[in-house]
């Protein structure tokens, strides 16, 4: 069941009606609402994966009771290692199986060996990284004492499984989310409300922008032999908006959509293409991951507090792991490398903190440093993400090695290029819709608030128009695939 979809149209006011009237305002009965409603929405995409959730939700909950039963801390490790292994063994059997079946039998070929390791036909589950990681982070935090464990066993499968966070994120703590789920909840129209406009922008971000620059994307990169210079740039730029028009609308869903059920989910992003270095960049891109990264890997290995050789080593070892969960694919692995080196002048001078604060802040214009600073950062994510897109490293690098030749020169041409420019003008339109919104936590949670009511009633109802109106094939969002 798509955010952009019939189906979630009907389905969200339904619950929502039945959350707020006919649980009576009844904690417990409306955590089993969004329980059950949880695990149909999750069924939609295939009920046959709903034992993997179960299981998973099962194994955390009773592992983390244990950990903090232990009297020994030899038991209390047994216990995390043991969901660790099993949550990480079924991340890895459906995740990423065939890519090291594959690789290691390509490894042998090239020293003229003779590998036939069989690979398995198997569907990823939708929504496995983002769950694994909910359960990870609450048995690691209930092992370092952080938290205790939740007995309520209907309030902790909220916590892993709530319908607007469960197969995308944002990838949420305990110490956030489960306060809020055993709390008694009131209706909040001016939340609601919040909630209504952060849906409203995430689907426009979708459908209007995502999903007509996928279009084009996909025709440029999937023939990018027969493309100029020119042409091959405007590809990538196409995917850069597209992505993060994909995965940001899907969040500002999916946190529109908690707040009409009184609950408010971590930011996942931050308008991090305004962002001045690749430090900043990383911390307004996917934050909720970015942040786990951080606090359950970078920190546990040393962090920055052993040396430049130390922050170096560490920084790369988290950049690759986060571009292997992203999927089993070694572009993957060559864009999450490639953020590492971006970022490696800020780690070894340390200014990695150097742009804490909104770009602009209370100005309508950037400084002309900050201009090209962000001109720069965005220049080398839209490089990062042409690895990301192309379908193999070497895809990859002659997509890359046509940019950098004369044909860069020309006038980009391909099919439907007409048809473009209207995506193009309103992609236009996006950012500087998302420049002026930027200091809040969404770009129109204060645009038009204070304006005459029938004029913010037309830029709502524009937006909505433009929503059907390019409207086209529902579109799966691209962070369903990890």
């Amino acid at each position: 069941m798509l955010f952009n979809s019939i189906n979630f149209a009907l389905f969200l006011p339904i619950v929502f009606l039945l959350y707020w009237f006919a649980t009576k305002k009844n904690l417990r009965l409306q955590n089993i609402l969004l329980l059950v409603s949880s695990y149909f929405f999750y069924a939609c995409w295939d009920w046959r994966f709903m034992f993997l959730l179960i299981f998973s939700t099962l194994l955390d909950y009773y592992t983390g009771i244990k950990i903090h039963e232990a009297i020994s801390q030899r038991m209390k490790l047994i216990w995390l290692w043991i969901s660790i292994g099993i949550n990480l063994g079924f991340l890895g059997v459906f995740k990423y199986y065939n890519f090291f079946a594959e690789s290691f039998s390509e490894g042998l070929s090239l020293l003229g060996l003779k590998a036939n390791l069989g690979t398995l036909e198997i569907i990823l589950p939708v929504g496995i990284s983002f769950y694994t990681f909910h359960g990870l982070s609450y048995v690691i935090d209930i092992y370092k004492d952080r938290i205790k464990p939740e007995r309520n066993i209907i309030a902790y499968s909220v916590f892993v499984s709530f319908f607007p966070l469960l197969v995308a994120g944002p990838i949420e703590r305990a110490t956030h989310l489960l306060p809020q789920i055993l709390k008694k909840r009131e209706f909040n129209y001016s939340k609601a409300i919040d909630g209504l406009r952060q849906i409203l922008w995430g689907l426009f971000k979708k459908i209007v922008i995502a999903d007509n620059c996928a279009e084009f994307a996909n025709i440029i990169f999937n023939n990018s032999e027969e493309y100029s210079g020119s042409t091959l740039v405007l590809g990538a730029l196409f995917f850069t908006f597209q992505i993060y028009c994909d995965f940001s609308g899907y969040s500002d869903i999916a946190l529109g959509t908690a707040r009409l059920f009184g609950i408010d989910l971590l930011r996942n992003f931050a308008f991090p293409y305004f962002s001045r270095d690749i430090a900043e960049f990383w911390r307004r891109w996917h934050i909720s991951l970015s942040s786990w990264f951080k606090d359950y890997l970078y920190i546990p290995l040393g962090g920055s507090k052993g040396g430049l050789w130390l922050k170096v080593r560490n920084t790369f070892i988290i950049f690759i792991v986060s571009g292997f969960w992203h999927g089993a694919n070694w572009t993957f692995i060559v864009w999450g490398f490639l953020n590492a080196l971006f970022i490696m002048p800020s780690i070894i001078f340390n200014t990695n903190r150097n742009n804490m604060e909104i770009v602009a802040k209370g100005k309508y214009l950037p400084s002309v440093k900050d201009f090209f600073a962000i001109a720069i950062t965005f220049s080398l994510t839209v490089f990062a993400w042409i690895f990301f897109r192309a379908t193999d490293v070497s895809h990859a690098f002659s997509y890359i090695s046509e940019i950098f030749s004369q044909s860069l020169f020309t006038i980009p041409d391909f099919p439907k290029i007409g048809k473009s420019v209207p995506i193009i003008l309103l992609t236009i339109a996006f950012i500087i819709i998302e420049w002026i919104g930027r200091e809040e936590q969404f770009a129109i949670a204060k645009i038009g608030t204070t304006w005459y009511k029938p004029v913010r009633w037309a830029m709502y109802y524009t937006i909505i128009i433009a929503i059907f109106y390019f409207t086209g094939k529902e579109q799966q969002f691209i962070y369903f695939q990890f």
